[in-house]
Parts: structure tokens; C-alpha cells; sequence
């Protein structure tokens, strides 16, 4: 069997993450998030089901980079 390698993609990989997963990511918790949402601070999230929510993985990894960019 050939030995597989992975080869590096130029494409960012649009995904959804949930509540926990942008806790994680960011450092900020529920009602800080709620907050900046409210304010316009940070992205929306997206209605993925009935009583489940999200925020385009793009969308938060660029709000990081822009706070990251700021601290200069």
C-alpha cells in the first residue's frame, strides 16, 4: 500500500462552531459573548436547529486576529 501524505490546501475550511467551541477559542464566556454580540463587537451566530446556535469558524478566528492585530 503507497504511503499517503497530506498536501497542504490553499482553501480555509468554512465551518460552524458551537457555544463551547467558541468559549475555547476566544477565552470568553456565554453572557460576555451574548454582550459583544448585542453591541455589534463580535459576529453574529447562525441558527443551526430549533434550540442549537453557531458562529462561522471564519467569522471568529478573524475577530481573534483583528483583537490580536489591536494589541500593538
Amino acid at each position: 500500500m503507497p504511503e499517503q501524505t497530506l498536501q497542504p490546501t490553499n482553501h480555509l475550511e468554512r465551518r460552524i462552531l458551537r457555544r463551547s467551541d467558541v468559549e475555547l477559542k476566544t477565552g470568553l464566556k456565554r453572557a460576555f459573548l451574548y454582550n459583544l454580540m448585542r453591541e455589534g463587537k463580535f459576529p453574529k451566530s447562525v441558527r443551526i436547529g430549533v434550540r442549537a446556535v453557531g458562529w462561522d469558524a471564519l467569522e471568529v478566528d478573524q475577530w481573534i486576529a483583528d483583537r490580536l492585530k489591536d494589541r500593538d
